[in-house]
């Protein structure tokens, strides 16, 4: 059995491109958005391709789910893994989300990879810090 680690860091997008998925005119809404995040801390990974749907239950409101996959480096090893990301974002702009690993998508140095992270996005700010937890083996 292996150790747990965590590890910290931060990540910014690099591209957002957001597009509705039927009526924009009604509540609650769907719309899908292709992003790419850049990730530095214990996970490095410059360029993440990521893909989210959201349900705005008002204009500032709502929930989103995802799968983004990270190719890079976790805490000094190679490999790529994807993680499911399942959040909300408030009238505020605050973003709350919790992701975990997709069993059988880890590769290279990281294959075996379990674990589970978050985030808290506040307005403004840069980059948005993470928190992962993992195992290998």
């Amino acid at each position: 059995m292996s150790a747990t680690t965590t590890v910290t860091g931060g990540f910014g997008y690099a591209d957002w491109t957001e597009t509705a998925i039927g009526p924009t005119e009604t509540r609650p809404r769907l719309a899908r958005a292709s992003v790419v995040n850049a990730f530095t801390g214990g996970i490095e990974a410059a360029a993440t391709v990521c893909e989210y749907v959201f349900v705005y239950a008002t204009e500032k409101t709502g929930t989103f789910t995802g799968l983004q996959q990270i190719t890079g480096r976790l805490d000094g090893r190679s490999g790529g893994f994807t993680v499911e990301e399942r959040g909300t974002f408030a009238e505020d702009g605050t973003v709350r989300c919790t992701f975990e690993v997709v069993p059988g998508t880890a590769t290279g140095e990281l294959t075996g990879l379990r674990g589970t992270g978050d985030y808290l996005y506040h307005p403004g700010e840069s980059p948005v810090p993470y928190t992962f937890t993992y195992e290998l083996g």
